[in-house]
C-alpha cells in the first residue's frame, strides 16, 4: 500500500500521549496466590477510578488491581481527551436512550465531572487540563438544522452554550468546511489522557491499592462465596470483582453479546509555529467534533499540536490488534480529511499515527453486566466518550457490587442492557457495509443513506 499524502511519511505508528519519556516504570506482575476484598480487572480509566473510589470510601478495604499490560496502554491512552459533563455520550444521545431520566442524568453528569476534577486537584495531577469548552461544528448547510435542535436542547437543560453562525465559527476556528457551531463552555475542555491515567495510577497506589501490571486474567472460577481469578503466575480470590475490560470484553463469554470492538484512527501533527497557529485561530482552544457522517474530532495539545481522529472501522471477530492498522497507508484517508478541514496547514507534517479499539454498543454509552450471582460486574461501552464518564461507570459498578441501594441503581441505565449485536459472520458483514456507507454517504449519498437509516431504525445509532 502506498500513501498519497507525504505529510504522513515520517509519522511514528504509536500514540502521541504514550510517547513520553516521563511515562512511569511498570510495577511487578503478580506471582503466587493472594486474597482481596475487591479485585478490579483492567488498568484503564474505569479500573483506576473504581480503585480510587473504593479506597476513599473505605481505606481499610483491600483492593487489588490487575492490568494485562501497562496502565494506560489500552483504550485510555489513545483517545482525543475531550472533557465533557455527559455520562451518556452527549445530551442528544441521553434523550434518545433515556428521555424520562434525562434531568437526573444531567445532574449525575455534573456531579461526576465535579468529582472528577476534585480528585485531580486533590492529588495534584498534572494532566494538561484546559477548560476551553467543547464545540460541535456543522459540515455543510444540511446539518445546521440538526445542530440547531441540539443547541435548543442544551439551552432547555441549562447549559452555557453559544450558537455560532458561519462568521462566528470561522472567528473561533478557521476552516472552509465549518458552517455553524455549538459551543458548550461550562465544565468542558481537554486533557492529556495518558498523563491523567498515570496520575490516577499514582493516586491509587498512594491510597494503598495493590497494583500488578503485566498480569493478564486467564480464567474465572466461581467458588460460591468468592471468585477465583487465575493469571499466568498467580491467582486472586475475592468476593467482589469489577471487570473494567472495555472493548476486550474479558471476564465472561457473554460480554461480547452487547459490545463490539470498533477501531478508531488518530493523527497528531508536529508542533505548530505561532504563524501556523494564527492561520487557524483557535484562541479558545476548544475540543471539536464535526457533523460528518463518519465523525471527526480534533483538539490542540498543550504544546500546540493538532490531534485529529475519526474513521472508525471493524475487523473480523472483534480483532483488537489487526496487522493492517500497523501500516501508515491506513491513515492516508484520514490525512486527506485533515487537509480538507485545514487546507491552510498543507505544510504541516504528522509525527504520530495510531489506532485502537473502542467498546461500542447500541446505547453508545456505559452499561453494566452482572455475572456470577452479582459477585462480578462488567462496566463498559463508553463508545469513545469515556474520559470523564468512566468515573461515573466505575462508581455505579461499585454501587452494584456492594449493593448500596442508592437511587441511581433503579434507573433504566442500571437495570437494562443495550440491544444484542449479531454474531459473526453477520457482525462483520453488516459492519463492512456500514463502514463503507459511513465513508461515502456525505459525498455520494444514494443507497448509503438508505442503509444508514435502516441500521439506525434497527437500534444501531450512527
Amino acid at each position: 500500500m502506498t500513501i498519497r499524502h507525504k505529510c504522513l511519511s515520517d509519522a511514528r505508528l504509536y500514540p502521541l500521549w504514550l510517547d513520553d519519556p516521563a511515562a512511569p516504570t511498570a510495577v511487578p506482575h503478580l506471582v503466587g496466590p493472594t486474597d482481596a476484598d475487591l479485585l478490579i480487572v483492567g488498568g484503564g480509566f474505569t479500573g483506576l477510578w473504581a480503585a480510587i473510589i473504593a479506597k476513599q470510601r473505605d481505606p481499610g478495604r483491600d483492593v487489588v488491581l490487575i492490568e494485562a499490560g501497562k496502565v494506560a496502554h489500552g483504550a485510555s491512552g489513545r483517545p482525543g481527551g475531550i472533557v465533557s459533563t455527559s455520562v451518556m455520550h452527549g445530551l442528544a444521545n441521553a434523550q434518545r436512550v433515556f428521555p424520562h431520566d434525562l434531568a437526573l442524568l444531567e445532574r449525575l453528569g455534573i456531579d461526576n465531572l465535579d468529582g472528577w476534577r476534585q480528585t485531580i486537584e486533590d492529588f495534584g495531577i498534572d494532566a494538561d487540563l484546559e477548560w476551553g469548552g467543547e464545540m460541535t461544528v456543522a459540515i455543510g448547510k444540511a446539518s445546521i438544522p440538526d445542530l440547531r435542535q441540539e443547541y435548543d436542547l442544551h439551552q432547555a437543560h441549562g447549559h452555557d452554550v453559544l450558537w455560532l453562525d458561519r462568521d462566528g465559527v470561522q472567528a473561533e476556528v478557521a476552516s472552509p468546511l465549518f458552517q455553524a457551531g455549538l459551543w458548550s463552555r461550562d465544565r468542558t475542555g481537554t486533557v492529556n489522557p495518558a498523563k491523567l491515567a498515570w496520575g490516577l495510577r499514582d493516586a491509587a497506589i498512594t491510597l494503598g491499592v495493590r497494583l500488578f501490571e503485566h498480569t493478564r486474567m486467564e480464567r474465572v472460577d466461581d467458588l460460591g462465596s468468592r471468585l477465583r481469578i487465575t493469571t499466568h503466575d498467580g491467582r486472586i480470590d475475592a468476593p467482589r470483582v469489577l471487570f473494567g475490560t472495555n472493548a476486550w470484553g474479558a471476564g465472561h463469554k457473554h460480554i461480547k453479546r452487547y459490545v463490539v470492538a470498533m477501531r478508531d484512527r488518530v493523527l497528531a501533527t508536529e508542533q505548530l509555529s505561532p504563524e501556523q497557529l494564527d492561520r487557524v485561530g483557535w484562541t479558545h482552544r476548544q475540543g471539536l467534533y464535526d457533523t460528518r457522517t463518519q465523525l471527526n474530532y480534533m483538539r490542540l495539545t498543550r504544546d500546540n499540536r493538532i490531534v485529529y481522529g475519526g474513521r472508525i472501522g471493524y475487523h473480523f471477530n472483534d480483532d483488537i490488534d489487526p496487522p493492517g492498522d500497523r501500516q501508515i497507508a491506513v491513515y492516508d484517508r484520514l490525512a486527506g480529511y485533515f487537509l480538507r478541514t485545514f487546507p491552510q496547514l498543507a505544510d504541516v507534517r504528522f509525527t504520530h499515527a495510531w489506532s485502537g479499539p473502542i467498546d461500542m454498543t447500541t446505547r453508545l454509552a456505559v452499561h453494566f453486566q452482572p455475572y456470577h450471582d452479582g459477585k462480578a460486574v462488567y462496566v463498559g461501552g463508553y463508545s469513545g466518550f469515556g474520559v470523564t464518564a468512566s468515573r461515573f461507570g466505575a462508581r455505579m459498578g461499585l454501587e452494584m457490587l456492594d449493593k448500596t441501594g442508592v437511587p441511581e441503581l433503579q434507573l433504566a441505565l442500571a437495570t437494562s442492557l443495550p440491544r444484542r449485536i449479531p454474531r459473526e459472520p453477520f457482525r462483520w458483514i453488516g459492519a463492512g457495509i456500514t463502514m463503507r456507507a459511513l465513508d461515502e454517504a456525505d459525498e455520494k449519498g444514494g443507497w448509503r443513506r438508505h442503509w444508514l437509516r435502516l441500521v439506525h431504525a434497527m437500534g444501531f445509532p450512527l
